[in-house]
């Protein structure tokens, strides 16, 4: 790990140098109202093709963008990817064989990173070194060293960073969010978050990882700062099942629930997690679970007498794709499945009054229209929510204000992530040092 990582940063080195002349060009440049603002595409994926084109898409014309062109190390994804765009958009773009390439070019103003996982944060250390913008998909690390060096690289570059945790563009979870900051809710006790599907096929790409030929690809490009291992088209396309490439469920879905923890409560992060799972049904080779429950202690560090907790429980055996996210108080519960509060489950007259104390109930209250849900599926194109976010990145780049889910959102969620990983991996508690930024488990730090 130590080796990679070293050479991943001598590599990292060598593409900021390269980029010097631009890197200085673009941060000299004011884009003005009426300059092109020019993107290139890292990473030619399924989340890129159905969900993130059509939201850039949905805005690009009005606010003058363009894709200047795509990266991806898989011959097919490149190909594939230069011919998609150009039916889209009606224009060519470039395909280039790396980043590295595609930053040489000095032809990308900001970028759009929708790769593995694992590589989110160091496609971004890459992107602002190279003078970029950049829009990433979550999680942002699985990793605290990858964590904190994507971090301190954003900090330093000044660069605009929207992390892709589109419910931060929700009208339902801002009005949610201001209910429960201007203390109308009460104090939160309890979240439930689950996710729950019945899908033999999610994460699997049988048919690709059979057309995938090891000289068609860059597989130690792909390995980045991982260890090194022998070729496997499984884990370079089924990622997600296999650790230390993806955590799995942590990062694809919990990363988004476990955002608007942070965001509501105002919380970085939690201060335990315990977890427990398996392969209970999918055993075809994967090595992250199929079905998981984790439990997190959330509250000040300096008050252990006041906090909540979070339970997040997830199985891809059996469910419909309905992510349930309810906040409960003393005085009812804030649901963003149906977008209401109630006084549900509230303190009724009669359990007050037997214990000399007053009713506490909720009002009923609708959270903007009932009708606007976050779209689950990663590749949903009719996602208003996705395309709201991209937006808002978008006019973030022109104005150089914070998008709505800054770099820092990034940080706190994959914090949340990397001790679920940990509980999960060790079997013990998970908690985190401040003072060295560290999750850490049965008293070590969490190294994989």
């Amino acid at each position: 790990m130590k080796n990679s990582r070293r050479t991943f940063l001598k590599k990292s080195v060598v593409v900021a140098a390269g980029a010097l002349a631009f890197s200085a060009r673009s941060y000299a440049r004011i884009i003005g109202a009426n300059d092109r603002v020019r993107m290139g595409v890292i990473g030619f994926s399924d989340r890129l093709k159905y969900s993130l084109l059509p939201s850039f898409m949905n805005h690009s014309k009005e606010l003058n963008f363009e894709i200047s062109g795509v990266s991806d190390i898989w011959k097919v994804r490149r190909e594939e990817g230069a011919q998609f765009l150009k039916e889209k958009l009606g224009y060519g773009v470039k395909s280039y064989v790396n980043n590295e390439a595609l930053y040489a070019a000095k032809e990308s103003d900001a970028v759009i990173i929708s790769t593995s996982d694992f590589q989110h944060a160091l496609h971004t250390i890459e992107a602002v070194e190279a003078g970029c913008d950049a829009y990433v998909e979550k999680p942002f690390a699985e990793t605290m060293e990858d964590n904190r060096a994507a971090l301190k690289a954003v900090k330093k570059s000044g660069k605009i960073i929207q992390i892709g945790s589109q419910r931060r563009s929700g009208a339902n979870y801002h009005a949610a969010a201001d209910f429960i900051q201007q203390g109308k809710f009460g104090a939160i006790t309890m979240v439930e978050l689950t996710w729950n599907v019945n899908q033999p096929g999610r994460w699997r790409r049988p048919q690709l990882v059979a057309q995938m030929k090891e000289a068609d690809t860059d597989w130690k490009r792909f390995l980045m700062n991982r260890p090194f291992e022998p070729f496997d088209a499984r884990k370079h396309l089924e990622y997600r099942l296999f650790w230390p490439y993806s955590s799995g469920i942590p990062g694809q879905w919990m990363s988004h629930q476990i955002d608007t923890i942070h965001w509501f409560s105002g919380l970085e992060h939690p201060r335990s997690v315990v977890a427990n799972g398996g392969i209970y049904m999918w055993k075809d080779g994967r090595k992250n679970w199929d079905t998981m429950t984790a439990v997190f202690d959330y509250g000040p560090k300096n008050d252990l007498a006041s906090g909540f907790q979070v339970v997040f429980s997830s199985r891809m055996h059996n469910g419909e794709e309905r992510p349930t996210e309810i906040y409960y108080s003393n005085g009812g519960e804030l649901n963003l499945i149906t977008n209401k509060v109630t006084p549900g489950g509230g303190l009724a007259e009669h359990h007050a009054k037997a214990m000399n104390m007053q009713p506490n109930l909720l009002p009923e209250v609708m959270l903007e229209d009932s009708s606007i849900q976050t779209v689950s599926s990663a590749n949903t194109g009719g996602d208003i929510t996705t395309s709201n976010h991209m937006r808002n990145w978008m006019e973030c780049v022109r104005s150089r204000k914070q998008p709505n889910a800054p770099v820092e959102a990034g940080y706190q969620h994959s914090i949340a992530c990397i001790m679920t990983t940990a509980a999960s991996r060790t079997g013990e508690k998970a908690t985190f040092d401040e003072a060295k930024q560290e999750v850490m488990a049965g008293g070590k730090v969490f190294k994989y």
